[in-house]
């Protein structure tokens, strides 16, 4: 029977949700062909118990076999342990045994899984299933350290599941692990300039901060759950060792994640712990004096696989091509899984961040571009104060399956941020601080913000069959509730005359501590914000002729913010937190139709809620921010669905916005400024071409604007939301030739149009296009795989700006942060 039709007739005869959209998985972790001693030899098998897949990928790690696997047959199936000496055709029987399954030899060595018959059948071979072979990383688990593939198919962003992503009817990209690999990609901007429509917009230097199609957003989630608090206007630090995938959701998120904003959402997903040992040590080292160690430990605990660790980590010792900046930062995290059953597994995760540095606030903007200065210039003191930021998660996951169509999951996140920075900034930090367009006036400005926060949320996910539809169902609950204290002294609007400075012609300030401590006794000034909000959600994902699937849900929300500030302390300032207390109800609904199995077309409209975090300089709160997406587009599945991509079209307005009111002196007042629009067109695309060619690429064309406004600003474009920008990566693996196995190389560019530097479009940043490449050789020492590897960034040296403050910690033409120049980065590293 051919593979299609067989497919099919398995599909007609379930009752259970399946999805129609297959790949073929392929495990070749050993030699490609086997002599028949080989086959015969009893050897020592250790296999803990897991989902089947992953437990059909160790045993080819053992034992050298070439197993091919419908994917489809092997959803929801859990594998006991198999331990012991078996040949490797006895073990492959005896880890099937109970799953309905059969391996069928197609070759010595070489055997394909398929469904037990229920009776004998004819051992025609013109009857049997014959899946071709594939890459040996198809099937290996997303999670898994030797995954090198740039296909992801699945995205757990959009709805919660483990749909794949061509049978969604949203825009969702995914950025690998192995993307973050091979460009070297030390900090979440870097990641994020794979995705279309995104924009880093950092402040004093962080490497967090975004615009997703033309809107800022400050929210990162993990793991499903909000990272940084109801607060986001605190960029925190950053590290990718501890960083499994990326996933960006486009447009409004609400329904199922809460209050954010319109524009998208950033969901970072950590690395679990695995039931295959595996150990990794990285040195990295490069331009600008800096060192990175990097490292990874994980495996089962105990022998039975129930109890599973995984150890990493990264310190990094930084200067930068910016004078007197550095960081020192080390991030450490662990985690246990524990499953107690075959149904039940429990995760927990904790990871810690301390960094040291100085900040940075960039450089001024003369007439309508930046100052034509050196880009490593500077205007900080010799004395001013170390800054630091210290963060920590702890997470957990519980997740129990009823059987193969039901399970609930319960996810938990506690996160805590402490920062402390004091610099030399310019004052007025929100007004005209560059005089005669050559003096900067400056001040000595401390900051310090503590936030606490604890999120959760509990989901229901099933599928079941009703008539002829298939349904996917998710019913969920999610609390969030967050407290930050943000404390401030000295001054941030008056200049001190003795500290300002010559742009072109600077001297370099050591300015007595005693002067540094007494200014920092001024203006003190302790503020509370206060979030909480609640919400229960509905989703239902019907699927009719395994071609039309229509995704349909709402969200109702319960939120209350609010903020206070005293001059005395934050117990004062938290007993008159003024609260806004908004509730809504959000629905969205989109359809997807498969022309092909590997081309699907899609709509969709959602609306979104965000509760206004903020007072007005009269005291007033602010309505809540409503936004409203309209989107389509087509998706394809390409080259064995192996290059996924997804072309959309949107439409997306949002209304009550807040914006810094830069009419007073106080940086925490904020005015709404009405209605903002964006529109556009965004392509990206992701996986591989063949085996050796794999591809990463996106283009967004974004034109977002203001609509309506009450400080004259209509028609004005939005801040760092350029008409044009794309990025293209390419990767190739020499696999056939045999003296060059093991180089990988790949060069890339990624360029972004001039855009506009503030809300008030008094200035530009200039259009650039970067080009990066890299070449790395891994070959085996024994039992151990050592990888060598050299990145370039910026080859050609261009002199370009990758973004500038967005009014959060200075006015958007005090700070505008330059790229670096070419850096060269190299490292080491030992798996085994």
């Amino acid at each position: 029977m051919a593979l299609k039709n067989k497919i099919a007739s398995i599909y007609s005869n379930s009752t259970v949700f399946l999805k129609p959209v297959l790949f073929i998985c392929l495990a070749a972790l050993g030699n490609a062909s086997f002599g028949q001693s080989e086959i015969e030899q009893a050897i020592e098998i250790n296999i803990a118990p897991q989902p089947l897949g992953q437990a059909i990928t160790q045993l080819a790690t053992q034992t050298g076999l070439l197993i091919g696997v419908d994917a489809s047959l092997i959803a929801d199936k859990q594998a006991d342990a198999l331990n012991g000496r078996y040949t490797p055709a006895q073990a492959i029987v005896q880890l099937l045994s109970g799953s309905g399954l059969r391996a069928v030899e197609t070759a010595s060595g070489r055997y394909i899984v398929e469904l037990a018959p229920a009776e004998p059948q004819s051992t025609n071979n013109l009857d049997r299933v014959r899946l071709p072979e594939i890459t040996v990383t198809s099937l290996l688990d997303s999670h898994s350290p030797y995954n090198t593939s740039y296909t992801r198919s699945k995205a757990t962003a959009a709805t919660k599941t483990t749909t794949p992503v061509i049978e969604i009817p949203v825009s969702i990209q995914v950025v690998p692990r192995a993307v973050l690999d091979d460009q070297k990609s030390l900090t979440l901007k870097d990641a994020l300039q794979n995705v279309s429509g995104v924009q880093a917009t950092p402040t004093l230097g962080n490497d967090t901060g975004f615009n997703i199609r033309g809107f800022r957003n400050d929210s990162n989630y993990r793991n499903g759950l909000i990272a940084n608090g109801g607060n986001a206007n605190f960029p925190t630090a950053f590290d990718t060792a501890n960083l499994q995938s990326i996933e960006v959701l486009k447009g409004p998120a609400s329904i199922l994640f809460g209050r954010i904003e319109p524009g998208g959402m950033v969901n970072i997903t950590t690395k679990r712990p695995l039931a295959i040992p595996y150990y990794s040590l990285e040195q990295q080292s490069g331009s600008y004096d800096l060192y990175r160690t990097q490292w990874d430990a994980t495996g089962p605990v105990t022998k039975d696989g129930s109890l599973l660790y995984r150890f990493n980590g990264s310190y990094l010792n930084s200067e930068s091509f910016r004078d007197a900046i550095f960081r020192d930062r080390i991030m450490v995290s662990g985690s246990l899984t524990w499953r107690p059953t075959q149904a039940t597994e429990l995760t927990l995760e904790v990871e810690g961040i301390h960094q040291k540095g100085q900040v940075d606030f960039g450089i001024p903007v003369i007439g309508s571009r930046p100052a034509q200065i050196p880009i490593s210039r500077t205007f900080g003191d010799r004395n001013d104060p170390v800054d630091t930021d210290a963060k920590v998660h702890v997470g957990t996951e519980f997740t129990h399956r009823f059987n193969s169509n039901w399970l609930v999951r319960n996810r938990f996140l506690m996160t805590d941020i402490d920062q402390n920075q004091t610099f030399f900034n310019p004052a007025p930090s929100f007004g005209d601080a560059l005089r005669d367009n050559r003096f900067l006036d400056r001040n000595i400005f401390h900051q310090r913000h503590h936030l606490q926060s604890y999120a959760t949320n509990l989901d229901l996910n099933g599928n079941f069959g009703l008539g002829s539809t298939l349904h996917e169902v998710l019913v969920g609950f999610d609390y969030l509730r967050s407290q930050t204290n943000y404390f401030i002294a000295g001054e941030f609007s008056t200049p001190a005359p003795v500290l300002t400075v010559d742009i072109f012609n600077p001297m370099i300030t050591a300015t007595d501590p005693s002067i540094i401590r007494q200014t920092l006794q001024e203006n003190n000034r302790y503020t509370a914000l206060q979030d909480e909000w609640a919400g229960v959600y509905f989703q239902d994902r019907i699927t009719l002729w395994n071609k039309l699937h229509i995704l349909a849900g709402g969200r109702y929300d319960w939120v209350s913010a609010g903020r206070s500030f005293s001059p005395a302390s934050f117990s004062e300032a938290e007993k008159n937190v003024l609260k806004r207390k908004d509730e809504a109800f959000n629905p969205r609904v989109g359809i997807l139709y498969q022309l092909l199995t590997q081309v699907s077309l899609f709509s969709n409209w959602t609306t979104s809620f965000a509760a206004n975090n903020g007072v007005s300089a009269t005291g007033a709160s602010f309505d809540p921010q409503i936004g409203e997406q309209f989107e389509a587009g087509i998706k394809t599945a390409l080259f064995k669905e192996r290059l996924i991509t997804t072309l959309a079209f949107y439409y997306l307005t949002r209304e009550n916005i807040l914006t810094r009111d830069l009419s007073t002196p106080d940086p925490l007042d904020s005015i709404a400024v009405g209605k903002q629009r964006s529109k556009g067109i965004e392509l990206d695309i992701s996986g591989q071409v063949t085996e050796e060619l794999s591809v990463i690429g996106s283009y967004a064309y974004t034109d977002a604007e203001i609509i309506r406004d009450n400080s004259g600003f209509q028609g004005h474009r939005l801040p760092q939301a350029p008409k044009h920008a794309g990025s293209a990566w390419l990767r190739y693996i020499v696999k056939k030739i045999h003296p060059l196995n093991g180089l990988s190389f790949g060069i890339g560019v990624f360029a972004v149009a001039e855009r506009e530097g503030d809300i008030q479009n008094t200035f530009k940043l200039p259009g650039y296009a970067r080009l990066d490449a890299f070449a790395a050789y891994s070959t085996k020492l024994g039992a151990t795989r050592l990888t060598a590897q050299i990145n370039a960034r910026n080859i050609l040296d261009e002199r370009y700006y990758e973004s500038n403050d967005p009014a959060s910690n200075i006015g958007p033409r005090l700070g505008v942060y330059p790229g670096a120049p070419v850096t060269v980065l190299g490292s080491l590293r030992l798996e085994y």
